[in-house]
């Protein structure tokens, strides 16, 4: 990326695009973008984006839990902060424009301030947040959670799948894990938290749009199923006399499948894991089990969609004569992003003579952590054939700039909000 007193000759989707591609060579796989929290890439990214930070005008650290922090004063030093993020690790096998077009955007847009001599009535603040993805420790958000002080300490103790724990993994990595308390923000720090990131789904591409305004981040159900039926012959039970575990399963997600697809409030069900056994060719599966992911735009929305699923396939598991364990393992709220940083979003994308689109996430971002101590706003940019967690991740250098530009006029003009009442 261009340094922060370097004349400016390109846009800044080309700056942005460069960093993306020398970013996205930092990976533990020569083939594969593969970056995850506390290795040895992850470290060296960090380094590049600390330069980075550095080059566009910041001072920049990384804090005690491996996020990388940079900020630019504004006109009174010490001054509260629009905070800019995304995260920077990765998942394996990954494209490269999932959380670093956040942070590299940001970056940009504070190196163009820097370039023409502006400072702003606040402080701009432009993190990189070290795990997101909750790859290797099995816990998302924990750069994000670190910095708003939601930190599950229990998290250190969980090893990775080389057993080595969290806390030890710290240690190699130059932290101490005694002191991720350390990297708390209080709420009067900070105006409000804006992220931009790709959409990671088709619906911008659909409305041939390169930006939209994040309307919510969806909240999330996780349950895990269990159907146990009767294993046997595959050539001697009568059909009428089986009690098919998979076949239950079938069922079940078919009807999970079925009741998404005809409502009409925007709800998501996914089933990503199923395992028959005994899992023989001539033998009648006796216990499946699998997973079921659903999310909607508002909590009670999800959770009465979620409440209607389970009576669904108690019902089918009944019919069937199967036995049913349903476990709720996971369970997060809608993040709504606040209206007043909707509308400012929304004006910046009309000044740069785009149509206003409002959507919302389906996919989970830091702004879920962060929306305990912020209010929270979030820009998406239309990736192609909304693929993403996949190398053909990709973001056109048009609409990288179209980005870059709707947040730089964000952040110029960006007006607190009046009542910041209850900062602590």
């Amino acid at each position: 990326m261009a340094a922060g007193n370097a004349v400016q000759t390109t846009s800044l989707g080309e700056e942005i695009v460069r960093g993306i591609n020398e970013l996205a060579a930092i990976s533990e796989e020569g083939d594969k973008l593969t970056r995850i929290y506390l290795t040895n890439e992850l470290r060296k990214a960090a380094d590049l984006i600390l330069s980075w930070m550095r080059d566009a005008g910041m001072s920049a650290h990384l804090d005690a839990i491996g996020n990388v922090c940079g900020r630019y004063e504004g006109e009174q030093p010490g001054a509260p902060c629009l905070m800019l993020g995304s995260h920077y690790d990765t998942v394996r096998d990954a494209g490269k424009w999932d959380g670093p077009l956040g942070v590299i955007t940001a970056i940009a847009c504070v190196a163009d301030l820097n370039r023409r001599g502006k400072r702003l009535p606040f402080a701009i603040e432009v993190i990189g947040f070290a795990d997101e993805e909750g790859v290797r420790f099995a816990s998302t958000l924990l750069g994000s959670r670190a910095v708003a002080g939601t930190f599950d300490e229990s998290v250190l103790n969980v090893r990775d799948r080389d057993g080595v724990s969290m806390r030890d993994a710290l240690v190699q990595f130059g932290l101490d894990p005694d002191h991720i308390g350390a990297a708390a923000r209080a709420r009067r720090e900070l105006l409000a938290y804006l992220e931009l990131h790709i959409e990671q789904g088709p619906v911008l591409e659909a409305q041939n749009l390169p930006v939209g305004v994040v309307t919510a981040i969806a909240g999330a159900t996780r349950l895990a199923a269990r159907l146990t039926g009767m294993a046997g012959h595959a050539g001697t039970v009568p059909m009428a006399l089986r009690r098919d575990a998979l076949a239950g399963a079938a069922e079940c997600i078919g009807a999970i499948e079925q009741f998404c697809r005809t409502d009409e409030g925007g709800l998501v069900g996914t089933v990503g894991y199923l395992h028959a056994r005994p899992g023989a060719t001539n033998v009648i599966p006796g216990e499946v089990s699998f997973t079921i992911d659903m999310r909607a735009p508002t909590d009670m929305h999800r959770k009465h969609a979620v409440a209607d699923a389970v009576r669904q396939i108690e019902a089918i598991a009944e019919r069937r004569q199967l036995a049913l364990q349903l476990d709720v393992t996971h369970e997060s709220r809608t993040a709504p992003c606040a209206p007043w940083l909707k509308e400012q979003i929304a004006q910046a994308i009309a000044a740069e003579g785009f149509s206003v689109f409002e959507l919302p996430s389906g996919a989970g971002h830091d702004g879920m952590a962060m929306i305990d101590i912020a209010d929270v706003g979030m820009i998406f940019v239309r990736c192609r054939g909304g693929i993403s967690h996949h190398p053909d991740e990709h973001v056109e250098p048009a609409d990288a700039d179209a980005g870059a530009r709707v947040l730089l006029r964000m952040i110029e003009n960006f007006r607190p909000r009046e009542d910041r009442t209850g900062a602590n």
